[in-house]
């Protein structure tokens, strides 16, 4: 009976002592940067002392199914990433939770015709974000590589080899990279466009870090990135420059309070101390250097010299993102990446290289049957599995917005990767068969 009492009086005092614990402590998951992560976690907890910080760093695709898999009262409290979409996601299946006491009156409405902040209050832009290209000078020098003002630039034979992205089913960044050029090329032409890039890149990393990594040490000459990267590594004293093309969009990084989250209300202090001016502020850190969606005027000598202003970046931009058709297709696109592009890497470079080849013979030596022979090979190449209606089709996108733990769900979507896959590839040897033959036309 005694044995009993205090072995239920212990459970009860380390039950209460977890408790007392935990309520103190916000988890958050994140994609971003470490630099970025440990600045906020420093300012927050030394302005709140009775919090702490859990950082769960998940690129976006695994921190959406890391919340998806958790029950009410297990998931953590924080959603901050980069991709409007991947909250558009979260937002439909009800995972997110209003908190519209968090938001900063003096933040604008819209940045250009984009809102900022959710208008059912799910989700809250906390810094703004454009994407463009990076590169290092000293590697162009050497290498004798054009410096590239377009996405459309980066299809030329003198890009092949030099080019660096990461994959979009690995990288929210790297998904609203290539979701803006879809939107602003449509999707036949963007998918063109995508996959002629892909086939000039040295390489499809796994990780967005990996890309302004290797720019930065003159691995790569040129890398596919959110403007974040090119800024902070021109600030590091990297030999880089970043450049916004004009098929380009900003778009919030946006934050949210998680549906079913364990500590509620310490989330709200810390989601609302990021959109203050206060934690604003720390954007403009040289290691962060991101875009704070309040006015740069409105911080005054603190805006480093030559910082981008987001407004202005906004306003000439050509393409007005829409999160609503990048959320309803976000599973098509990086799963059809993946299965043109990141698994078929050195198969398109194959065809690419042939169709350079054979595209430079014919410049010295027209030849209608070789140029027909390559106009045939590029279709092959760099043409979508997908076509536009289908991408369209309600029934076709629900497939991908099953649950995947479903056996008959999971048959469909493997069968339908493997069919993409085994196409791509034939596609790819049938592409370079094609260009070679039209090269030995023109000899």
């Amino acid at each position: 009976m005694t044995f009993s009492f205090a072995t239920r009086s212990l459970t009860l005092a380390l039950m209460t002592a977890f408790a007392a614990a935990h309520a103190g402590t916000v988890s958050v998951v994140t994609s971003f940067p470490k630099e970025l992560t440990a600045a906020y976690k420093k300012a927050f907890e030394a302005a709140n002392p009775g919090i702490k910080l859990e950082i769960l760093n998940k690129n976006t695709t695994a921190g959406i199914a890391y919340i998806k898999e958790l029950a009410v009262g297990q998931r953590p409290d924080v959603m901050w990433a980069s991709a409007p979409d991947a909250f558009e996601v979260l937002a439909r299946d009800k995972l997110l939770q209003p908190a519209p006491e968090v938001k900063n009156p003096q933040a604008p409405v819209k940045i250009g015709n984009y809102p900022l902040n959710d208008p059912e209050n799910q989700y809250y832009g906390q810094a703004l974000a454009g994407y463009g290209l990076m590169w290092n000078t000293r590697y162009m020098a050497a290498n004798k590589v054009p410096t590239p003002k377009e996405w459309a630039d980066l299809v030329k034979p003198e890009y092949f080899n030099h080019v660096a992205m990461s994959s979009p089913s690995r990288s929210g960044t790297t998904h609203l990279t290539v979701e803006t050029i879809l939107q602003g090329e449509g999707w036949e032409k963007g998918w063109s466009q995508m996959l002629q890039i892909a086939g000039n890149c040295a390489a499809v990393t796994d990780r967005s870090f990996a890309v302004p990594d290797g720019v930065n040490n003159g691995q790569y000459g040129i890398g596919l990135v959110i403007d974040f990267f090119g800024l902070a590594g021109k600030a590091s004293g990297y030999p880089v420059e970043f450049h916004y093309p004009n098929v380009t969009a900003v778009v919030p990084a946006n934050i949210a309070l998680v549906a079913g989250a364990k500590n509620t209300e310490e989330a709200k202090k810390f989601i609302k101390f990021t959109l203050s001016k206060e934690g604003q502020e720390l954007l403009f850190d040289p290691a962060i250097s991101r875009l704070p969606i309040l006015p740069n005027s409105s911080f005054g000598a603190k805006v480093p010299a030559g910082y981008p202003d987001a407004i202005e970046i906004a306003k000439r931009a050509k393409v007005q993102f829409d999160s609503n058709l990048s959320g309803d297709r976000y599973q098509v696109v990086v799963s059809l990446f993946d299965q043109m592009v990141t698994f078929r890497l050195k198969d398109l470079q194959a065809a690419t290289k042939a169709i350079h080849e054979a595209e430079r013979r014919l410049k010295v030596k027209p030849n209608a049957q070789a140029a027909e022979l390559v106009k045939q090979a590029r279709s092959f190449a760099y043409s979508p599995m997908v076509s536009a209606d289908m991408v369209k089709d309600a029934e076709f996108l629900a497939l991908f917005r099953k649950n995947k733990k479903d056996v008959e769900v999971a048959k469909q979507l493997t069968g339908l990767e493997d069919l993409w896959s085994t196409k791509s590839k034939a596609n790819y040897e049938k592409a370079r068969s094609l260009a070679e033959q039209a090269a030995a036309l023109v000899k």
